[in-house]
């Protein structure tokens, strides 16, 4: 449908305002789930927010193509958190996959003194967070709910969870760099 080249950032804006009911119900279809489509279509939109293309030969399809690499993205962090939590949970009750060697679990000391430092300093860094970006930084990442859930929990916008995640997120890492 759309054809011309798109060489200001204002006219991939109002494309995507003109398409969004076709992108939610492509996100829909990919990946069955409303309340994952709604937060992939949000985060569609940062990204045409953040990115700055200067020119695009054919921008619908850029946004189906942008929209089709986030759900891709999310679904290996899935396949990732998963592996991560069968490994823990295979270390956790001593069980041995085929085809792996034994490794002894144990840490050393040293391993063990600087995990607990970290661990130590992110619970009084996060403890020092303002109540709202701990809450949603509770809610978000160690409960695992999408951004709309946490939204709706605390009753306040999408935005102000992204705001309240940005505070969180901004205060770890200073942390972890000091």
């Amino acid at each position: 449908m759309h054809t011309t080249q798109a060489s200001m950032p204002d006219n991939l804006h109002a494309l995507y305002r003109e398409c969004r009911g076709d992108l939610l119900r492509f996100v829909r279809a990919r990946i069955g789930d409303w309340a994952e489509a709604d937060d992939v279509i949000q985060d569609l939109w940062l990204q045409i927010e953040t990115r700055r293309p200067e020119t695009i030969s054919n921008p619908r399809s850029y946004l189906f193509k942008m929209a089709n690499n986030i759900i891709i993205d999310r679904q290996r962090e899935v396949l990732r958190r998963r592996s991560r939590d069968r490994l823990w949970q295979d270390w956790r009750t001593d069980f041995i996959p085929a085809r792996r060697d034994a490794v002894d679990p144990t840490e050393n000391a040293e391993e063990w003194l600087i995990l607990q430092q970290e661990v130590t300093r992110l619970r009084e860094t996060v403890s020092r967070l303002p109540d709202g970006a701990r809450r949603v930084l509770h809610l978000h990442k160690i409960d695992g709910h999408s951004h709309s859930e946490v939204a709706r929990r605390l009753g306040i916008s999408r935005s102000g969870v992204e705001k309240h995640m940005s505070v969180a997120m901004r205060h770890l890492r200073r942390s972890l760099v000091e």
